[in-house]
This record gives C-alpha cells, sequence and structure tokens, in this order.
C-alpha cells in the first residue's frame, strides 16, 4: 500500500511550517470572518430584533428592515458593527488558526492514515476544539453588540459600551453567554466545516483540484460554503436565539446563568427558538460562503494555501 505521509503536512509552496504556516491560517481567518461578519450587521441587528421582540418585529426580514429605517433611521442597520467586526476578527484567527492546528495535531497523534479514514471525526474534533478557544476570545464583544442592538440607547459604539458594562455589571457579564454561545457556537461550527470538507471533497472526485483554474476553486469554496452555512444555521439557531435573550438585559440578582436559561427556554418553546431563522439563513449562507471562498484566496496570497490535507 502506498504511503501518504506526503499529504500530511501542510501543502504549502514554500514549505512553511509551525508559527510563520499556522499565522497565516489565522490571519486568513481573521480578515475572512471579521469582513463578512460585519459586511452582513445589517441583516444581523433586524435578525436580533426579532428573536427580541417577535411582536413588534413580525413582518419577516424585508419587513423587518423596513420597520428599523422607518423608526430609527438607516444608521440603525449599523448598530453593532464595531464589536463585531472585532470580536469576528479575533474568532476567526482563533477558529480558522485552531481548526488547522488541531488537523495537524490529530495526524501527529493517530497516524495519516487513521486519519484519512476517520477523517469525519477528525473535523468534527478539531472545529470544536478551534471553536471552544474561539469563543473565549469573542464572547465579550458579542455580548456588547447585542446589548448595543437591543437597547439603541445604552451607549455610542464599542468603546462606549464596553466600558459601560464593565464598570456597572462586572466581567461576568460579559460571560453570561458563554454556555449558549458554545451551544450555539461549536455545533455550527462543527456543521460548518464538515459539511464544507465533505461537499469540496465530492466536488474535487468528480473534478480534480489540480486540474482546476484559481477561480473554479474560488467558485467551489462559495458553492461548498453556502451549503455548509445553511446547514449550520439550521442546528444553531435555538442557541442563537437564546444567545440573544440572555444579553438583552441583566439577570435578576441572585439570579445564576443556567437558571435564566432554562427560564427563557420554556418561554421561547421550540418554535420560538427559531425565530428569525430566514433572516439567518441568508446570513450565514451568504457569509459561510464568502468567508471560505476569502479564506482560500488569502491563503494563497500569503503563501500557505492547501492546509491539512487528509481528504481522499
Amino acid at each position: 500500500m502506498a504511503s501518504k505521509v506526503d499529504v500530511a503536512a501542510p501543502a504549502a509552496p514554500a514549505q512553511l511550517s509551525g508559527a510563520a504556516l499556522y499565522s497565516r491560517f489565522a490571519i486568513a481567518g481573521a480578515i475572512c470572518c471579521s469582513v463578512t461578519h460585519g459586511a452582513m450587521t445589517p441583516v444581523d441587528v433586524v435578525k436580533t430584533r426579532i428573536q427580541l421582540d417577535p411582536v413588534t418585529y413580525n413582518r419577516g426580514m424585508i419587513g423587518g428592515f423596513r420597520q428599523v429605517i422607518a423608526n430609527e433611521g438607516a444608521g440603525a442597520l449599523l448598530t453593532g458593527a464595531g464589536p463585531t467586526f472585532a470580536g469576528y476578527f479575533l474568532q476567526g484567527a482563533f477558529k480558522f488558526g485552531g481548526y488547522e492546528f488541531f488537523k495537524q495535531q490529530s495526524i501527529n497523534f493517530f497516524g495519516i492514515e487513521n486519519a484519512s479514514n476517520y477523517r469525519t471525526g477528525v473535523y468534527l474534533a478539531s472545529s470544536a476544539a478551534a471553536e471552544f478557544f474561539a469563543d473565549i476570545a469573542l464572547c465579550p464583544l458579542e455580548a456588547t453588540r447585542i446589548r448595543l442592538v437591543s437597547e439603541p440607547t445604552y451607549a455610542n459604539g464599542l468603546i462606549g459600551g464596553f466600558t459601560k458594562m464593565l464598570k456597572t455589571e462586572g466581567v461576568g457579564a460579559f460571560y453570561a453567554g458563554f454556555g449558549p454561545i458554545l451551544f450555539k457556537q461549536v455545533p455550527y461550527t462543527m456543521t460548518k466545516f464538515v459539511v464544507y470538507e465533505k461537499v469540496a471533497e465530492a466536488v474535487y472526485r468528480q473534478f480534480p483540484k489540480k486540474d482546476m483554474s484559481d477561480g473554479l476553486q474560488t467558485t467551489v469554496n462559495l458553492g461548498s460554503g453556502l451549503i455548509a452555512g445553511f446547514a449550520a444555521a439550521l442546528v444553531s439557531q435555538p442557541a442563537d436565539t437564546m444567545l440573544s435573550k440572555i444579553n438583552k438585559t441583566k439577570g435578576l440578582p441572585g439570579e445564576g446563568t443556567t437558571t435564566r436559561l432554562v427560564k427563557i427556554a420554556k418561554e421561547l418553546g421550540l418554535r420560538g427558538s427559531y425565530s428569525g431563522i430566514g433572516a439567518r439563513l441568508f446570513m450565514v449562507g451568504t457569509l459561510t460562503a464568502g468567508q471560505f471562498a476569502i479564506y482560500g484566496d488569502i491563503k494563497k496570497a500569503l503563501g500557505a494555501t492547501g492546509g491539512v490535507e487528509i481528504s481522499k
């Protein structure tokens, strides 16, 4: 049987390795996540309003846009853009850089043959580990963003909102939603990477990657990312709604995070947990497609193409 050792190492023209390689993965991930999430801020504002106040915002995504503009002006659609950009810059670095790093560690530990044969497990474990650390960085900025969106008069921008929450509620307020953000982001990221890898693998099995132009490879990244985004949005929507709810206001005196989550889950029910799913499918599908396309192109520009390949 032919050895597959040659595909174990990250494929990069300059044979990059270690910090030089993974820092490039992290930079590419930071840029692709911050740009796409930042661009989708208006959709995220409408989606969050629908989740937090479905009685008022009950006209779907397009109607929600019209309501926000009519009530608060077009500028309200950019509420939370600062924390969104900053939070997902950090999260993207940990997510994509960490995913490639943990894939390589899995190969080192289990061997390339086992990692390739059981690659779905490697994708799941690597993405889950990467997202855990990414969420530690993201959570304070996501809490700030949701507070700004849910209370438009709360503060002016990222610095004002972050500082006010820290002074009035303490560090704990930034991590009140850590449980929901894990329940949202970890399944989301696991689904996102596994579905992306599987769809891309199926395409490249029929149309070898080595025979494709850069433009066609970008198209494959877009299409695979779009399908992955739809799947990830459906899996993570209930936790996303709970995250919006728990970060809307601070808890009652002596009320723990777990108690608040149980109460919110009971109030929402299954149907309520999928409030705003239309807007989120559009948002997540679009930004995930954009992320994988941008990520692939930036990796090429930085000389860190390919990543850790274990597909057959």
